[in-house]
């Protein structure tokens, strides 16, 4: 068995006159959770249908579990799950139903088909409205028993296209929290399209970034905020005098000391100790509150830019 789940090499997708991925070269290690940033537009959907071998590169390889994109799509196929865009769900059936139905073409035997629904639904808090018709549920509960379906299999690797996508922020968050319980108890390596940059801290150990279909950067989110030239946090706290602001600036990891609006801003060079300064501002008298790293936004927003 490879120890990555996902090996591109120069993968490419032409429609037409459009580039729609563009030489990407990218590995996922069994395990992880990846997420793969960018905006509207940027190639993350055509990359999962590359991955899937629903679309044929027009240059380049891939491999995905070992199997080829080209040669054995239907391996690659019948061992990942899915979460893409439209749910496919059977409108008139009950929301067992339908799994009942998606669990039979996978060819799970009968007690464990039954079994593996109740625990999956159990999972995502619809086990109790299992009889309702799916037709009436909002697109919170659809996605959550989407996910819910693209686990019935048990497969090790599994694709998510912009999850959260036209959900309200209960819903997100809803959706967010059965993922990561789901995702530790079922061990599966992720693959996660998204453009939400909030989400994408919260769920992902590593992340890449593409921008018209070209891989910008990958690592993991210190490593991109690196990208920029320093990572900041904010301290919220009390006692953060001018003898605190000064003994800062003169920490050799500092590159700049703000307070704004009783919130200290500070900006790290790269490899920065941030456990460790906070401890010193501690053993200084800073009463620390709230410490937090800056988000993603900069970062992603940078690296944009610069296929602008």
């Amino acid at each position: 068995m490879t120890d990555l789940a996902i090996h591109t090499e120069n993968l490419t997708r032409d429609f037409g006159t459009v580039r729609a991925v563009d030489s990407l070269s990218l590995e996922v290690p069994v395990g992880t959770v990846f997420g793969f940033l960018g905006p509207n537009g940027a190639g993350k959907t055509t990359t999962i249908r590359l991955l899937l071998g629903l679309l044929e590169p027009t240059n380049g390889q891939a491999k995905v579990l070992g199997f080829d994109v080209r040669t054995q799509a239907s391996e690659i196929r019948s061992r990942a799950g899915a979460l893409l865009e439209y749910d496919g769900f059977y409108e008139r059936l009950s929301a067992e139903d339908n799994l009942e139905f998606y669990a039979r073409i996978w060819h799970l035997p009968s007690i464990e088909r039954q079994a593996r629904i109740k625990e999956l639904m159990t999972h995502v808090d619809l086990w109790n409205r299992r009889k309702e018709i799916v037709k009436t549920w909002s697109r919170g509960m659809r996605r959550k028993l989407a996910l819910a379906r693209a686990l019935l299999h048990r497969p090790p690797l599994l694709f998510l296209d912009e999850p959260t996508a036209g959900l309200d922020p209960i819903a997100s968050a809803a959706l967010r929290e059965d993922l990561a319980t789901m995702v530790a108890s079922e061990g599966v390596t992720i693959f996660l399209t998204t453009h939400n940059l909030a989400e994408a801290e919260k769920l992902c150990g590593e992340v890449g970034v593409i921008a018209k279909g070209k891989l910008m950067a990958v690592g993991t989110p210190d490593e991109l905020r690196m990208r920029t030239g320093r990572l900041r946090i904010e301290v919220i706290g009390r006692g953060i005098s001018e003898k605190i602001l000064a003994f800062l600036r003169a920490r050799e990891e500092v590159d700049a000391v703000y307070l704004q609006n009783g919130r200290l801003l500070i900006e790290l060079r790269e490899k920065a100790d941030v456990a460790q300064l906070v401890s010193l501002m501690v053993s200084t008298g800073v009463e620390i509150e709230e410490v937090h790293k800056a988000g993603l936004e900069e970062t992603f927003l940078t690296l944009v830019e610069e296929e602008k």
